[in-house]
């Protein structure tokens, strides 16, 4: 009888210096089951193991959505999957938990976290679909739902992956797609667009001051930009002038966050999202929503102050929640979070 040659070790690529830089080279923290003592070191710096992600507001959000056991929740915007596991023990026994999210790489890994963390398919309903289509989960959720959650920010898995072309930190293709195998990459789209409409696309949707001056740049360029290195040297030299670095870097975040506010048309979603959330409550429902840029936080606070004057909902928060300073501080990432809450009434929706 022959035995098969074991495969031959392949040794892990070196990096420079004493510790990895680039998300490749992260193995101990894409690995945080078998390294979890490292993982632990670089959560007590303050900062985000690559490849994960650190839910925001998670105390916060229990007791604004208070689950009991035998009721029905929605996390409509699954990601890492932290938030579900905060809250669907609550729901147990008897309850169910559904959870959506849009992302086709990421909904796959974090369904697996789930699954060998203990949870059932008949207790934890994931879905791949836009939370903006939560509706059409009623007719498996018995009509409606007891507590909602929408947690609207890009999770670290999407910012921190270079192939996913989310940050001008890494360099990697100008993507900035939530589902990379729907529509078309950021790149795309500075082509499509004259130097014009996309100063008004970046004024709108990030209120960045030099949207002029990064637009006729960019559109001054003689070759595509399909890079995010490319798109962050276009920026920086669109701010020759404007050499401060602190704020050159503002403007980095705030172009980048409005290219893929426009790709993955967030805007559009998150009102729609808004507008069929009353029907998909019960009566005396609570829905958290916790939104990360001014644009998205407008958008809830207006809707909810409507809905609460035409009697919709019972109860709304009267300002923004923020991450309590020592979460800020162990977790910088959480710094931007502004977290509402609303409580359906026990009256019809129109």
């Amino acid at each position: 009888m022959t035995t098969e040659a074991p495969p031959p070790h392949v040794r892990r690529k070196r990096y420079r210096g004493t510790h990895p830089r680039k998300f490749e080279e992260k193995y101990k923290e894409l690995n945080p089951q078998k390294f979890a003592t490292d993982v632990e070191k670089v959560i007590a710096r303050g900062q985000t193991p690559a490849g994960m992600h650190r839910s925001i507001c998670v105390d916060e959000i229990l007791a604004i959505l208070n689950p009991q056991p035998g009721e029905t929740a929605l996390d409509a915007t699954l990601g890492f999957g932290g938030h579900t596991q905060a809250i669907l023990p609550r729901l147990l026994p008897g309850g169910r938990l559904f959870a959506v999210d849009v992302d086709a790489i990421e909904l796959p890994r974090t369904e697996m976290r789930l699954r060998n963390a203990g949870f059932s398919e008949n207790e934890l309903i994931i879905r791949e679909m836009n939370f903006s289509q939560i509706d059409e989960l009623l007719p498996d959720a018995g009509g409606g739902f007891d507590c909602i959650l929408a947690d609207l920010g890009v999770s670290s898995m999407q910012l921190d992956n270079p192939a996913r072309g989310f940050s001008y930190k890494n360099d990697g293709p100008l993507d900035l797609r939530l589902n990379p195998l729907r529509s078309a990459p950021a790149s795309a789209l500075l082509q499509s667009m004259t130097a014009q409409e996309l100063a008004a696309l970046l004024t709108n949707n990030a209120d960045e001051l030099h949207a002029e001056l990064i637009a006729q740049e960019i559109k001054k360029s003689k070759s595509p930009i399909v890079t995010t290195r490319q798109l962050a040297d276009t920026i920086r030299t669109a701010l020759k002038d404007f050499p401060d670095a602190k704020k050159q870097k503002r403007t980095l975040a705030r172009t980048f966050m409005a290219l893929r506010i426009a790709v993955n048309d967030e805007f559009a979603v998150l009102d729609r999202f808004l507008n069929v959330l009353p029907a998909c409550m019960k009566p005396n429902a609570r829905v958290a929503v916790l939104t990360f840029h001014s644009g998205e936080d407008r958008r809830v606070e207006q809707v909810f102050e409507k809905s609460f004057r035409s009697g919709i909902y019972s109860s709304v928060a009267p300002e923004p929640m923020r991450p309590s300073p020592e979460e800020q501080r162990s977790n910088t990432r959480s710094a931007p979070a502004r977290l509402r809450w609303a409580i359906r009434s026990s009256l019809p929706v129109d």
